[in-house]
């Protein structure tokens, strides 16, 4: 991270990981005066103990984490913002729709609310431990690709980016824990949870099916609409599913989910690819392009998808059509879609279609 030009106060993020805890200790030897916050997703159980991210153990990780550097640390309760995601969540999954929580997350709470935060204990800035980049109020891609994490960042309000801090924006993973591990902090050699933090029991439809029931039950059929078998939920599919489906003598995967009937269309692995994706709800962190004009861009429709050439059109009322250069496997609604420019995120939205 650059040296600061000035002392400023900071609240940083703390989730109790490894992350969050370099960023804040980067922070204070930088010279800045910083505060520590926990956000408290209300998950309760010895299973959401175990879980990475928001889960009581890691608010004592955190608070030990403060405790050694000396600041303030507070725990902030958001059971019910978190609730609200998780209704989100399950009704998605009952439309025949993949939601992506931690994007809602990032916009909604760590994002939505830290500012407010801040600006009562008297910030500057916010500090979070993601591996992304803020330059001059615009948005850009982490130093280590491989753990660049701005595909869950797009919905971050574009005034706020000049008031964000992402120390780790310029480190690798390898440096972060060598970091952590000379400074003794007791997060240095935790392990990475890549999983939802409030799917405690490591299966989604738990959470589906707790708030509000499961998907329609129906029919797995073919692109012709010939019945293949039954199922007894559409909760239970995503776009490029392969696995729990019927047997049918050469590999089929999930290429389409009608909410209305409960049919869950299975092809061939090339009945995948599509070139066009309708995206909605765009949010743009550089100016908004002219309706009906074509913008050159590099697009990703998920985290561990590699940025494709296409175009995006948008129409002036927060929708966009995306034109791939080449198919692109599994486009998948309710998943985001992010547009590149280099190392600049330009904004993004939520595939409809």
């Amino acid at each position: 991270m650059a040296p600061a030009q000035k002392s400023r106060r900071v609240l940083a993020a703390m989730s109790g990981g490894v992350d969050s805890s370099v960023a804040a200790l980067l922070l204070q030897r930088a010279g800045h005066e910083v505060i520590g916050v926990f956000m408290r997703n209300g998950v309760a159980g010895k299973a959401a103990q175990e879980k990475s991210c928001c889960s009581a153990s890691d608010a004592r990780d955190a608070a030990v984490t403060a405790e050694r550097l000396g600041i303030p640390f507070y725990a902030v309760d958001y059971a019910e913002e978190f609730a609200a995601l998780m209704d989100h969540f399950a009704a998605e999954y009952r439309r025949g729709r993949t939601p992506n929580p931690c994007v809602s997350c990032n916009q909604q709470l760590k994002f939505g609310r830290l500012f407010a935060l801040a600006d009562d204990v008297g910030a500057e800035l916010v500090a979070t431990g993601h591996y992304a980049r803020a330059v001059d109020g615009e948005l850009r891609t982490a130093r280590d690709a491989a753990k660049d994490q701005t595909y869950y960042l797009f919905g971050v309000d574009r005034a706020a980016l000049q008031r964000t801090s992402f120390p780790l924006g310029d480190l690798t993973k390898a440096e972060v824990r060598a970091i952590a591990a000379d400074a003794g902090l007791v997060t240095a050699h935790k392990p990475e949870s890549m999983e939802i933090c409030f799917v405690t029991s490591g299966d989604y439809r738990d959470v589906v099916r707790a708030r509000g029931g499961g998907g329609r039950a129906g029919r797995f059929v073919d692109a012709a609409g010939h019945e293949l078998g039954c199922h007894d939920g559409i909760d239970g599919f995503t776009i490029g599913q392969r696995r729990g489906l019927p047997a049918l003598g050469r590999p089929h995967y999930v290429v389409a989910i009608d909410a209305a009937t409960g049919d869950v269309v299975l092809a061939p692995r090339d009945g995948l690819d599509r070139t066009v994706a309708t995206v909605a709800g765009v949010h743009w962190l550089v100016d908004e392009p002219a309706p009906g004009s074509e913008l050159a861009v590099h697009a990703k429709v998920r985290a561990r998808h590699a940025a494709a050439a296409a175009t995006v059109t948008t129409d002036g009322r927060g929708n966009a059509l995306v034109r791939f250069a080449a198919p692109v496997t599994a486009i998948t609604p309710g998943q985001a879609a992010v547009f590149y420019a280099g190392d600049r995120v330009l904004g993004g939205g939520w595939i409809e279609a």
